[in-house]
């Protein structure tokens, strides 16, 4: 699945660094951060509802290209700008997280 692909799902962008083409290989759903930085697989997507600076450094831990914020949550700038910063690129839905995890494993299924 390309990043590209999480407009056609309807996400929205959040961040001017989308990276499009990059190939995501897998997904993680989780909001508790250390759990996240334990198990989520590298080169993935981070469906959770935890829209704040340290989420970002946690990406960026476990080498997460992609986050997808859930529940219409506001994304403060401050999390907009380390995201920017560490290349790590923030959409944005509607959908509870169940909802995205399901959507998101159909298109890594393919």
């Amino acid at each position: 699945m390309k990043v590209s692909d999480l407009k056609e799902l309807g996400y929205k962008a959040e961040t001017t660094k989308e990276m499009e083409d990059f190939e995501l290989k897998a997904g993680y759903t989780g909001d508790l951060l250390s759990d996240v930085m334990a198990n989520a697989p590298s080169d993935s997507i981070l469906i959770t509802i935890q829209a704040h600076k340290n989420t970002i450094a946690v990406a960026t831990l476990a080498g997460i290209r992609v986050i997808l914020i859930c529940n219409n949550r506001a994304i403060p700038s401050d999390m907009i700008e380390a995201a920017e910063k560490e290349n790590v690129a923030i959409y944005k839905t509607p959908r509870t997280q169940f909802e995205a995890s399901a959507e998101v494993a159909a298109r890594l299924g393919k």
